[in-house]
């Protein structure tokens, strides 16, 4: 029988394993780090925009699977978004993975759903989203350290 949630884990495992768009954009626009003293999961987000848009995202860092994996799907759903849009993305993923009520039935999110099971672990909500504040501080050029406390 077809299992959802062991595909979400198999998802989840791939991006872990074989991170895409883990590098660093030595000409980014915009940078921001993010650390999660939780867990010690720390990350740098790199942003290149042209018109608007977000032409390239990137990412280093030492995490966990959870935020590692998160962090790789991150960078290829907002490729190609505007910053408001991106935005409007991190609001959905987190209200998903905070357990709270979406409007619709969040199939938008697209692989992002994978991380649904993470609202199941609460002190895993933080993995899950360091690399999406961290993104959000580099879109606002926010310069200080972003942290999930």
């Amino acid at each position: 029988m077809f299992d959802l949630g062991e595909l979400y884990q198999q998802l989840i495992l791939d991006h872990n394993r074989s991170p895409r768009n883990r590098r660093r954009i030595e000409a980014a626009d915009r940078t921001a780090q993010g650390y999660n003293p939780l867990c010690g999961d720390r990350v740098t987000v790199y942003v290149t925009i042209r018109d608007g848009v977000v032409e390239d995202v990137a990412f280093e860092g030492s995490g966990c699977a959870i935020s590692t994996a998160a962090a790789s799907m991150m960078t290829e759903q907002v490729k190609g978004k505007t910053a408001e849009e991106a935005a409007a993305i991190f609001d959905r993923f987190h209200r998903l993975v905070a357990g709270e009520p979406l409007e619709g039935n969040g199939s938008e999110l697209g692989k992002l759903e994978a991380f649904a099971g993470v609202r199941q672990f609460p002190a895993r909500v933080k993995c899950a989203t360091l690399a999406w504040h961290t993104l959000k501080a580099a879109l606002e050029s926010t310069p200080d350290l972003v942290t999930t406390e």
